[in-house]
Protein backbone atom coordinates (compact mmCIF):
# COMPACT_ATOMS: atom_id res chain seq x y z
CA UNK A 1 0.00 0.00 0.00
CA UNK A 2 2.31 2.54 1.10
CA UNK A 3 4.23 1.71 -2.32
CA UNK A 4 1.22 2.51 -4.04
CA UNK A 5 0.75 5.43 -2.66
CA UNK A 6 4.61 6.48 -3.38
CA UNK A 7 4.09 5.54 -7.00
CA UNK A 8 0.66 7.53 -7.01
CA UNK A 9 2.62 10.76 -5.69
CA UNK A 10 5.56 10.45 -7.81
CA UNK A 11 3.11 10.08 -10.90
CA UNK A 12 1.95 13.74 -9.85
CA UNK A 13 4.72 15.32 -9.11
CA UNK A 14 6.21 14.16 -12.31
CA UNK A 15 2.85 15.58 -13.85
CA UNK A 16 2.75 18.87 -12.59
CA UNK A 17 6.74 19.37 -12.88
CA UNK A 18 6.11 18.34 -16.71
CA UNK A 19 3.65 20.93 -16.96
CA UNK A 20 5.67 23.63 -15.63
CA UNK A 21 8.32 22.60 -17.92
CA UNK A 22 5.90 22.84 -20.88
CA UNK A 23 4.58 26.13 -19.92
CA UNK A 24 8.25 27.48 -19.18
CA UNK A 25 9.73 25.88 -22.34
CA UNK A 26 7.12 27.87 -23.92
CA UNK A 27 10.09 30.58 -23.34
CA UNK A 28 8.04 33.87 -23.87
CA UNK A 29 9.76 36.93 -25.69
CA UNK A 30 10.22 40.14 -23.24
CA UNK A 31 7.58 41.81 -25.82
CA UNK A 32 5.16 38.90 -24.13
CA UNK A 33 6.08 39.10 -20.83
CA UNK A 34 5.58 42.68 -21.23
CA UNK A 35 2.17 42.31 -22.26
CA UNK A 36 1.27 39.55 -19.29
CA UNK A 37 2.89 42.12 -16.67
CA UNK A 38 0.44 44.82 -18.33
CA UNK A 39 -2.42 42.84 -18.24
CA UNK A 40 -1.72 41.53 -14.61
CA UNK A 41 -1.37 45.00 -13.55
CA UNK A 42 -4.68 46.38 -15.48
CA UNK A 43 -6.72 43.89 -13.16
CA UNK A 44 -4.84 44.98 -9.95
CA UNK A 45 -5.53 48.30 -10.91
CA UNK A 46 -9.48 47.83 -11.86
CA UNK A 47 -9.77 46.01 -8.58
CA UNK A 48 -7.96 48.83 -6.42
CA UNK A 49 -9.89 51.80 -8.46
CA UNK A 50 -13.25 50.79 -8.65
CA UNK A 51 -14.55 52.99 -6.25
CA UNK A 52 -13.12 55.97 -7.49
CA UNK A 53 -13.97 55.01 -11.02
CA UNK A 54 -17.42 54.42 -9.77
CA UNK A 55 -17.82 58.14 -8.71
CA UNK A 56 -15.98 59.57 -11.23
CA UNK A 57 -18.17 57.79 -14.16
CA UNK A 58 -20.97 59.86 -11.92
CA UNK A 59 -19.34 63.10 -12.15
CA UNK A 60 -18.75 62.70 -15.82
CA UNK A 61 -22.15 62.36 -16.56
CA UNK A 62 -23.05 65.20 -15.00
CA UNK A 63 -20.80 67.02 -17.22
CA UNK A 64 -21.94 65.42 -20.25
CA UNK A 65 -25.60 65.88 -19.58
CA UNK A 66 -26.74 68.03 -17.46
CA UNK A 67 -26.55 71.92 -16.99
CA UNK A 68 -25.11 71.01 -13.22
CA UNK A 69 -21.71 71.90 -11.89
CA UNK A 70 -19.14 71.18 -9.06
CA UNK A 71 -20.20 72.40 -6.21
CA UNK A 72 -23.82 73.17 -6.86
CA UNK A 73 -27.05 70.69 -5.92
CA UNK A 74 -27.94 68.24 -9.31
CA UNK A 75 -31.66 66.53 -7.89
CA UNK A 76 -34.20 64.26 -9.98
CA UNK A 77 -37.74 66.33 -9.01
CA UNK A 78 -39.61 62.74 -9.34
CA UNK A 79 -39.23 59.57 -8.03
CA UNK A 80 -36.36 57.86 -9.82
CA UNK A 81 -37.34 55.75 -13.26
CA UNK A 82 -35.78 54.06 -16.12
CA UNK A 83 -33.88 57.41 -17.06
CA UNK A 84 -31.51 57.03 -14.43
CA UNK A 85 -29.18 54.40 -14.51
CA UNK A 86 -26.75 54.85 -11.87
CA UNK A 87 -26.21 51.48 -9.89
CA UNK A 88 -28.71 50.49 -6.72
CA UNK A 89 -30.89 53.66 -7.03
CA UNK A 90 -34.44 53.97 -5.23
CA UNK A 91 -37.74 54.99 -6.31
CA UNK A 92 -38.96 56.16 -2.87
CA UNK A 93 -37.43 59.34 -2.06
CA UNK A 94 -36.42 62.46 -3.83
CA UNK A 95 -32.99 62.51 -4.38
CA UNK A 96 -30.03 65.61 -4.18
CA UNK A 97 -26.42 65.37 -5.12
CA UNK A 98 -23.48 67.43 -4.58
CA UNK A 99 -20.27 66.81 -6.21
CA UNK A 100 -17.79 68.32 -4.04
CA UNK A 101 -14.47 70.13 -5.38
CA UNK A 102 -12.48 72.36 -2.56
CA UNK A 103 -9.21 72.68 -4.79
CA UNK A 104 -10.25 75.93 -5.65
CA UNK A 105 -13.26 76.87 -3.88
CA UNK A 106 -11.52 75.71 -0.35
CA UNK A 107 -13.59 74.81 2.81
CA UNK A 108 -17.64 73.71 1.72
CA UNK A 109 -20.31 74.05 3.52
CA UNK A 110 -23.60 72.02 3.68
CA UNK A 111 -26.15 73.39 5.51
CA UNK A 112 -28.83 71.09 6.53
CA UNK A 113 -32.26 72.14 7.51
CA UNK A 114 -34.08 70.34 10.69
CA UNK A 115 -35.98 67.22 10.12
CA UNK A 116 -40.07 68.83 10.22
CA UNK A 117 -43.49 67.18 9.59
CA UNK A 118 -43.01 68.29 6.15
CA UNK A 119 -39.81 66.56 5.77
CA UNK A 120 -36.28 65.03 6.70
CA UNK A 121 -33.02 63.95 5.11
CA UNK A 122 -31.18 60.91 4.77
CA UNK A 123 -27.67 61.88 4.04
CA UNK A 124 -24.08 60.52 3.75
CA UNK A 125 -21.19 62.11 2.91
CA UNK A 126 -18.27 60.70 1.19
CA UNK A 127 -14.65 61.28 -0.81
CA UNK A 128 -13.59 60.76 -3.78
CA UNK A 129 -12.75 56.86 -2.85
CA UNK A 130 -16.04 56.65 -1.42
CA UNK A 131 -15.38 56.81 2.13
CA UNK A 132 -17.85 57.56 4.57
CA UNK A 133 -16.90 61.13 6.22
CA UNK A 134 -20.44 61.29 8.26
CA UNK A 135 -24.14 60.82 7.75
CA UNK A 136 -26.51 63.35 8.60
CA UNK A 137 -30.12 64.05 8.84
CA UNK A 138 -32.79 62.42 10.70
CA UNK A 139 -30.43 59.46 11.59
CA UNK A 140 -26.97 61.09 11.57
CA UNK A 141 -25.13 63.35 13.23
CA UNK A 142 -27.40 66.00 13.72
CA UNK A 143 -30.33 63.51 14.67
CA UNK A 144 -32.26 65.56 12.75
CA UNK A 145 -32.02 69.17 14.22
CA UNK A 146 -30.17 70.15 11.20
CA UNK A 147 -26.45 71.95 11.41
CA UNK A 148 -23.69 72.87 9.43
CA UNK A 149 -21.20 70.50 7.83
CA UNK A 150 -17.85 71.73 6.92
CA UNK A 151 -16.09 70.10 3.96
CA UNK A 152 -11.79 70.20 4.56
CA UNK A 153 -9.91 70.41 1.80
CA UNK A 154 -6.83 67.80 2.27
CA UNK A 155 -4.07 69.46 4.72
CA UNK A 156 -6.28 72.09 5.66
CA UNK A 157 -4.28 73.98 9.11
CA UNK A 158 -6.70 76.81 9.19
CA UNK A 159 -9.47 77.41 12.23
CA UNK A 160 -12.75 76.06 12.21
CA UNK A 161 -15.60 78.70 13.13
CA UNK A 162 -17.82 77.79 16.14
CA UNK A 163 -21.05 76.20 14.97
CA UNK A 164 -19.89 73.71 12.49
CA UNK A 165 -19.17 69.96 12.72
CA UNK A 166 -15.75 69.78 10.72
CA UNK A 167 -15.03 67.22 8.16
CA UNK A 168 -11.47 66.68 6.59
CA UNK A 169 -11.17 65.17 3.16
CA UNK A 170 -8.10 63.28 2.44
CA UNK A 171 -9.06 63.81 -1.38
CA UNK A 172 -10.43 67.38 -3.39
CA UNK A 173 -13.53 65.90 -4.48
CA UNK A 174 -16.24 64.12 -2.85
CA UNK A 175 -20.03 63.04 -3.28
CA UNK A 176 -22.89 64.05 -0.91
CA UNK A 177 -26.00 62.27 -1.61
CA UNK A 178 -29.34 63.89 -0.01
CA UNK A 179 -32.49 61.94 0.37
CA UNK A 180 -35.39 63.60 1.04
CA UNK A 181 -37.82 61.32 2.56
CA UNK A 182 -41.43 60.74 0.79
CA UNK A 183 -44.45 60.27 2.24
CA UNK A 184 -46.15 58.90 -0.81
CA UNK A 185 -45.95 58.94 -4.46
CA UNK A 186 -48.84 61.53 -5.00
CA UNK A 187 -47.98 64.29 -6.43
CA UNK A 188 -48.61 67.05 -3.15
CA UNK A 189 -46.77 64.97 -1.32
CA UNK A 190 -43.35 64.81 -4.06
CA UNK A 191 -43.58 68.80 -3.91
CA UNK A 192 -43.19 68.44 -0.46
CA UNK A 193 -40.56 66.51 -0.69
CA UNK A 194 -38.96 68.68 -3.26
CA UNK A 195 -39.24 71.75 -1.39
CA UNK A 196 -37.59 70.34 1.44
CA UNK A 197 -35.28 69.36 -0.49
CA UNK A 198 -34.79 72.57 -1.61
CA UNK A 199 -33.93 74.02 1.88
CA UNK A 200 -30.54 72.68 2.20
CA UNK A 201 -27.70 74.65 1.37
CA UNK A 202 -24.00 74.56 -0.08
CA UNK A 203 -21.64 77.56 -0.53
CA UNK A 204 -18.10 78.42 0.34
CA UNK A 205 -16.92 78.93 3.91
CA UNK A 206 -15.51 82.20 2.16
CA UNK A 207 -18.84 83.17 1.47
CA UNK A 208 -20.57 82.25 4.79
CA UNK A 209 -21.27 85.84 5.78
CA UNK A 210 -23.82 86.19 2.92
CA UNK A 211 -23.88 82.75 1.43
CA UNK A 212 -24.83 83.10 -2.55
CA UNK A 213 -28.32 81.65 -3.53
CA UNK A 214 -27.66 77.52 -4.18
CA UNK A 215 -28.30 76.74 -7.64
CA UNK A 216 -30.20 73.55 -8.20
CA UNK A 217 -30.22 71.72 -11.69
CA UNK A 218 -33.26 68.92 -12.08
CA UNK A 219 -32.07 65.73 -14.17
CA UNK A 220 -35.27 64.01 -14.37
CA UNK A 221 -35.53 63.75 -17.74
CA UNK A 222 -31.69 62.79 -18.31
CA UNK A 223 -30.68 59.08 -19.31
CA UNK A 224 -28.13 60.02 -16.41
CA UNK A 225 -26.03 56.82 -17.34
CA UNK A 226 -23.38 56.04 -14.91
CA UNK A 227 -23.33 52.51 -15.03
CA UNK A 228 -19.71 50.70 -14.90
CA UNK A 229 -17.87 50.23 -18.24
CA UNK A 230 -15.81 47.42 -18.51
CA UNK A 231 -13.64 48.80 -21.63
CA UNK A 232 -10.77 51.16 -22.22
CA UNK A 233 -12.80 53.94 -20.72
CA UNK A 234 -12.25 52.54 -17.36
CA UNK A 235 -8.62 53.31 -16.97
CA UNK A 236 -9.45 57.04 -18.84
CA UNK A 237 -11.64 57.52 -16.04
CA UNK A 238 -8.78 56.28 -12.92
CA UNK A 239 -6.81 58.17 -14.98
CA UNK A 240 -8.84 61.60 -14.17
CA UNK A 241 -9.00 60.74 -10.68
CA UNK A 242 -4.95 60.50 -10.58
CA UNK A 243 -4.59 63.56 -12.22
CA UNK A 244 -6.66 65.61 -10.06
CA UNK A 245 -6.29 64.21 -6.32
CA UNK A 246 -3.28 63.92 -3.84
CA UNK A 247 -1.74 60.16 -3.36
CA UNK A 248 -2.49 59.03 0.08
CA UNK A 249 -0.23 57.02 1.86
CA UNK A 250 -2.00 53.65 2.21
CA UNK A 251 -2.13 53.59 -1.79
CA UNK A 252 1.38 54.69 -2.56
CA UNK A 253 2.94 51.04 -3.30
CA UNK A 254 0.10 51.76 -6.59
CA UNK A 255 2.43 54.51 -8.36
CA UNK A 256 5.12 52.50 -10.07
CA UNK A 257 2.34 49.79 -10.57
CA UNK A 258 0.13 52.48 -12.61
CA UNK A 259 2.87 53.97 -14.12
CA UNK A 260 4.03 50.75 -15.98
CA UNK A 261 0.77 50.55 -17.62
CA UNK A 262 0.64 54.09 -18.26
CA UNK A 263 -1.40 56.48 -15.95
CA UNK A 264 1.32 58.93 -14.25
CA UNK A 265 0.46 61.96 -12.20
CA UNK A 266 1.48 64.83 -14.40
CA UNK A 267 2.09 63.04 -17.91
CA UNK A 268 -0.81 62.25 -20.46
CA UNK A 269 -2.48 59.09 -20.65
CA UNK A 270 -1.73 57.68 -24.08
CA UNK A 271 -1.08 54.08 -24.83
CA UNK A 272 0.22 52.88 -27.40
CA UNK A 273 -2.29 49.97 -29.48
CA UNK A 274 -0.40 46.83 -27.86
CA UNK A 275 -0.64 48.75 -24.50
CA UNK A 276 -4.07 49.58 -25.41
CA UNK A 277 -4.79 45.64 -26.36
CA UNK A 278 -3.35 44.47 -22.53
CA UNK A 279 -5.80 47.02 -20.66
CA UNK A 280 -8.76 45.93 -22.43
CA UNK A 281 -7.78 41.82 -21.71
CA UNK A 282 -7.04 43.49 -18.15
CA UNK A 283 -10.23 44.85 -17.83
CA UNK A 284 -12.91 42.03 -19.13
CA UNK A 285 -10.73 39.39 -16.89
CA UNK A 286 -11.20 41.91 -14.12
CA UNK A 287 -14.69 41.84 -14.75
CA UNK A 288 -15.02 38.17 -15.22
CA UNK A 289 -12.78 37.69 -11.75
CA UNK A 290 -15.43 39.99 -9.99
CA UNK A 291 -18.82 38.61 -11.54
CA UNK A 292 -17.66 34.80 -10.02
CA UNK A 293 -16.83 36.56 -6.50
CA UNK A 294 -20.39 38.45 -7.23
CA UNK A 295 -21.62 34.79 -7.40
CA UNK A 296 -20.03 33.38 -3.58
CA UNK A 297 -21.59 36.58 -2.02
CA UNK A 298 -25.42 34.67 -2.04
CA UNK A 299 -26.50 31.27 -0.86
CA UNK A 300 -25.04 28.73 -0.35
CA UNK A 301 -22.05 30.52 0.11
CA UNK A 302 -23.35 33.24 2.40
CA UNK A 303 -27.06 33.89 3.57
CA UNK A 304 -27.97 36.97 6.22
CA UNK A 305 -30.21 34.59 8.23
CA UNK A 306 -30.44 30.77 8.15
CA UNK A 307 -31.63 28.67 5.23
CA UNK A 308 -33.01 32.49 3.82
CA UNK A 309 -31.94 33.62 -0.19
CA UNK A 310 -30.88 37.05 1.13
CA UNK A 311 -27.14 38.47 1.79
CA UNK A 312 -26.39 41.55 3.71
CA UNK A 313 -25.66 44.17 0.72
CA UNK A 314 -21.96 44.52 1.88
CA UNK A 315 -19.21 41.76 3.71
CA UNK A 316 -18.31 42.95 7.44
CA UNK A 317 -14.99 44.36 6.44
CA UNK A 318 -16.22 46.73 4.13
CA UNK A 319 -18.48 48.11 7.01
CA UNK A 320 -16.07 47.66 9.28
CA UNK A 321 -13.72 50.18 7.18
CA UNK A 322 -16.73 52.51 6.73
CA UNK A 323 -17.14 52.67 10.51
CA UNK A 324 -13.19 52.80 11.39
CA UNK A 325 -11.98 55.05 8.65
CA UNK A 326 -9.36 52.30 8.25
CA UNK A 327 -7.62 52.93 11.57
CA UNK A 328 -7.02 49.20 11.55
CA UNK A 329 -2.73 49.25 10.41
CA UNK A 330 -3.54 45.53 9.54
CA UNK A 331 -6.27 45.67 7.39
CA UNK A 332 -7.36 47.02 3.96
CA UNK A 333 -10.07 44.82 1.99
CA UNK A 334 -9.17 46.05 -1.25
CA UNK A 335 -11.02 43.05 -2.95
CA UNK A 336 -14.21 43.40 -1.21
CA UNK A 337 -14.29 47.22 -1.58
CA UNK A 338 -14.69 46.18 -5.70
CA UNK A 339 -16.81 44.24 -5.26
CA UNK A 340 -18.84 46.40 -3.10
CA UNK A 341 -19.09 48.99 -6.22
CA UNK A 342 -19.11 47.15 -8.84
CA UNK A 343 -23.41 46.73 -7.83
CA UNK A 344 -23.72 49.84 -5.62
CA UNK A 345 -22.38 53.20 -5.12
CA UNK A 346 -22.11 55.44 -1.51
CA UNK A 347 -20.72 54.44 1.56
CA UNK A 348 -22.55 54.67 5.02
CA UNK A 349 -20.77 55.60 7.85
CA UNK A 350 -23.76 53.96 10.35
CA UNK A 351 -24.98 51.07 8.31
CA UNK A 352 -28.10 49.98 10.17
CA UNK A 353 -28.97 53.27 11.53
CA UNK A 354 -30.11 55.58 8.81
CA UNK A 355 -30.41 52.60 6.42
CA UNK A 356 -30.67 48.97 5.76
CA UNK A 357 -30.49 46.86 2.29
CA UNK A 358 -30.21 43.00 1.83
CA UNK A 359 -29.94 41.56 -1.60
CA UNK A 360 -30.94 38.63 -3.45
CA UNK A 361 -30.49 36.98 -6.98
CA UNK A 362 -32.43 33.29 -6.51
CA UNK A 363 -36.14 33.07 -6.27
CA UNK A 364 -37.74 31.41 -2.93
CA UNK A 365 -36.76 27.97 -4.27
CA UNK A 366 -33.07 28.78 -4.73
CA UNK A 367 -32.95 29.36 -8.46
CA UNK A 368 -31.17 32.53 -9.98
CA UNK A 369 -33.47 35.19 -10.77
CA UNK A 370 -34.94 35.64 -14.58
CA UNK A 371 -35.58 38.65 -16.39
CA UNK A 372 -38.18 36.93 -18.43
CA UNK A 373 -40.56 35.71 -15.57
CA UNK A 374 -42.73 37.26 -13.20
CA UNK A 375 -42.16 37.14 -9.48
CA UNK A 376 -44.11 38.33 -6.44
CA UNK A 377 -42.47 39.36 -3.32
CA UNK A 378 -44.16 38.71 -0.21
CA UNK A 379 -43.48 41.44 2.73
CA UNK A 380 -45.24 40.71 6.21
CA UNK A 381 -47.08 43.79 7.80
CA UNK A 382 -45.50 46.37 10.45
CA UNK A 383 -42.60 46.76 8.08
CA UNK A 384 -40.20 48.31 11.21
CA UNK A 385 -39.97 51.60 8.91
CA UNK A 386 -39.85 55.09 9.98
CA UNK A 387 -38.44 56.69 7.23
CA UNK A 388 -38.75 54.83 3.94
CA UNK A 389 -38.78 51.35 2.86
CA UNK A 390 -37.81 50.29 -0.86
CA UNK A 391 -37.99 46.69 -3.20
CA UNK A 392 -35.64 47.89 -6.18
CA UNK A 393 -35.21 45.33 -9.11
Amino acid sequence: MRNAILTTLSLAVCAFMGAATVAFAQNPSPTELEQRSIERRAVEAAIWGMPAVNAELMLQEMFAKTAGKENQILYWGRPLDWHNQTLTPNPDSIYFMVFINTKDAGPLVLEVPPAEDDGSFNINIINTWQMPLADAGLYGTDKGKGGKYLMLPPGYSGSVPQGYTPLKFDTFGGIILLRSNLKSHGSADVATSVAYGKRAKFYPLSQADNPPATIFTDAQEVIFDSTLKYDFSFFENLNRVIQKEPWLDRDRVMISQLKSIGIEKGMPFKPDAQTKAALEAGIREAHALLKARYDKFFPPFASYWDASHWAAIVVPEVVNMWRNDLSDLNDYPVDDRALAYTYGYIAIKALGVGQFYLLTNQDGEGKRLDGGKNYRLKVPPNVPVEQYWSATA
